[in-house]
């Protein structure tokens, strides 16, 4: 498996647009983030410019106008999510996937509904 980029907290922002269009210009990342940040689009464009330096996207030249980038995702969203989780747990708990979830479990609050879905996964698991 090859390594994964770091992604920063904000650049998650700019992956999760890509990751949910598959395939968007700068302009187009910048109207959606526009609406969910404060950032500026030279802030987005540096941002974008950085994950293609980490090798989280990449980018093709329309063939017509030869001036916008449409910018694609290199990576899938399951394997960032389950880099970054691994990396969670590693920091946070040392390592341990059970000192975590008894974290959780203990700290958190579940409906009846919930409960049974976290009942039917560890199930599934002993099988």
């Amino acid at each position: 498996m090859p390594i994964l980029p770091q992604i920063s907290d904000a650049e998650w922002n700019i992956m999760s647009v890509v990751w949910e269009n598959e395939k968007c210009t700068a302009n187009e990342i910048v109207d959606i983030l526009s609406v969910k940040t404060t950032w500026k689009p030279k802030t987005i464009k540096t941002m974008l410019n950085r994950l293609v330096k980490k090798g989280a996207l990449s980018y093709e030249i329309d063939s017509e106008d030869k001036k916008t980038y449409h910018y694609f995702s290199n990576v899938s969203e399951k394997e960032c999510v389950k880099e970054a989780s691994n990396s969670f747990i590693r920091r946070v708990f040392k390592g341990s996937l059970n000192a975590m979830m008894a974290n959780f479990v203990k700290e958190g609050e579940f409906t009846e509904k919930e409960i049974q879905e976290l009942k039917d996964i560890l199930d599934k698991k002993k099988k």
